[in-house]
């Protein structure tokens, strides 16, 4: 284990994070609206404890092992949620330093789940602020100091197998680490350009519309005001926003593939990219029909948009509204929540399980049954017409074990904080562990996460963490053969 090296690395990190300080904090100016004090202490502080670690431990071997990049990834997020909630907390707008820690963690980690209230009157900085957090986190500051990291002489791979959701972690888009991460980007700031220019066409303004972009391609959900989306009651910005979160939550390396010559074939010969189309259309289709059925709003074309807006926002783990959903009828609510398990592709900005393991456990089990028809046939599980390993089988289903296992647990560790609502317990586990945002009972989306305890906080700012890490990346420094030479 390289600690100095860790070190010297996150010195690093913290300096290229301080600049995105600069943006709110010249607009803090700008504006003039009380946040540039907050913003100046909160750069300072973090370029200063960067610049120190930096200057203690430059003169060590820069040498990463796979061990120190799960290490250095877990650590990372939890520095940089401490320090990114450092202008929440100085200006004011979070009440404790657990409340500005929460929303920095979900910022960084695209949850989406918010415990403050009076979004409309805060300053423009603070704002922004939380939206630029959900931008970076989206596709992971780590992918994009991976791209800079070779410049400093110190290999990223490590760090790219760490960070990089979903069950496959050694794809490469391009044959060097560092040229994959500048793809990534260049997509992702495409996207995001997109966007904004669409939604300030749309009608939003332009403030609210670069802000919203951020948020919609990192499939994250934070918003400027506190009625989400629904405080543009847009048709044409809910239909632009529910295509920008389908792109985001879909594997990035299909739009590479689009990009470079494949064209639509890249989307519809990849199985699970079929598989998220085909479950999102379904629950839109469900959605529809019951709100039709129990006539709950007065026209069809209503209903299907409220229905296919909050059916990709919260399957993508986005998690905006311009409904409470929570307050709709039948099963509706906890089926929202529950698609959000599944439904995000792996390689994309979205939480959850994602679809390619859903996919391989439905093919399991398929496989099961029909070996206890023909025990003797051979039947090998196959993705784009090739078997899949067992190896990876296995590890898929090991996967979803913790994953279940973990929930159970924090959902039990909730009602003990709590005074067991396990509406509410449930509902906060689920949105942080799989980067929703809006859960269900008083954490729901007409809600915020205000009433939830200062410890509360704490275990559901571990929940979205373990979400955005996918569980292994931080369990792995539990284990006592982590630690040995």
């Amino acid at each position: 284990m390289h600690l100095v090296t860790i070190g010297y690395i996150l010195g690093v990190l913290l300096m290229v994070f301080s600049t995105a300080i600069l943006p709110p904090l010249v607009m803090a100016w700008a504006y003039g609206d009380g946040a540039l004090t907050a913003f100046a202490d909160a750069y300072l502080l973090t370029l200063g404890a960067g610049f120190l670690l930096w200057l203690t431990t430059r003169a060590v071997s820069r040498e990463v092992s796979h061990r120190d990049g799960f290490l250095l990834v877990t650590l990372f997020w939890g520095v940089l949620a401490v320090f990114g909630a450092l202008p929440l907390y100085f200006s004011g707008v979070a009440p404790g330093f657990s409340t500005a820690f929460f929303e920095s963690m979900s910022g960084l980690t695209t949850t989406g789940s918010t415990a403050l209230s009076g979004l409309d009157d805060m300053p423009h900085a603070v704002r922004f602020w939380r939206q630029e957090m959900q931008w970076l986190g989206g596709m992971g500051i780590i992918i994009l100091a991976v791209a800079i990291l070779p410049i400093l002489q110190i290999g990223g791979m490590q760090l790219y197998k760490a960070e990089v959701p979903g069950p496959v972690k050694d794809q490469k888009l391009t044959p060097r680490i560092n040229e994959t991460a500048k793809a990534l980007w260049i997509i992702y700031v495409g996207l995001t350009v997109a966007a904004a220019l669409a939604l300030w066409l749309a009608g939003m303004t332009p403030f609210d519309a670069v802000s919203h972009s951020f948020t919609a391609v990192g499939t994250a959900g934070f918003s400027t005001h506190d009625a989400s989306i629904g405080y543009f009651d847009n048709p044409a910005v809910e239909y632009i926003l529910t295509g920008v979160m389908f792109l985001g939550a879909v594997n990035f390396a299909l739009h590479f593939a689009f990009l470079h010559g494949e064209g639509l074939r890249a989307y519809v010969a990849d199985p699970e990219f079929r598989t998220y189309a085909g479950l999102l259309t379904g629950l839109v289709a469900v959605v529809t029909v019951v709100l039709l059925a129990y006539q709950v709003y007065p026209s069809g074309e209503e209903a299907f948009r409220r229905a296919v807006f909050q059916a990709v926002s919260i399957g993508t783990t986005t998690g905006f509204a311009t409904a409470d959903y929570a307050a709709w009828p039948s099963l509706l609510p906890y089926m929202l929540l529950l698609s959000g398990f599944f439904m995000a592709s792996a390689g994309s900005t979205g939480g959850g399980i994602k679809a390619v393991r859903f996919l391989v456990m439905l093919k399991q089990g398929y496989r099961q049954s029909y070996l206890l028809i023909h025990p003797h046939a051979v039947a090998p599980l196959k993705l784009r017409g090739r078997p899949v390993p067992e190896a990876v089988i296995q590890a898929v289903w090991g996967f979803f074990a913790v994953y279940v296992s973990t929930f159970v647990i924090l959902v039990m560790v909730m009602l003990a904080l709590e005074d067991g609502d396990f509406l509410t317990a449930a509902g906060a586990v689920a949105a942080t562990l799989t980067n929703i945002g809006p859960g269900l009972g008083e954490v729901g989306p007409a809600d915020s996460f205000a009433s939830i305890s200062a410890p509360g906080k704490w275990v559901l700012a571990l929940a979205m963490l373990l979400g955005r890490l996918e569980l292994f990346t931080f369990f792995v420094l539990l284990m006592p053969a982590f630690w040995r030479k």
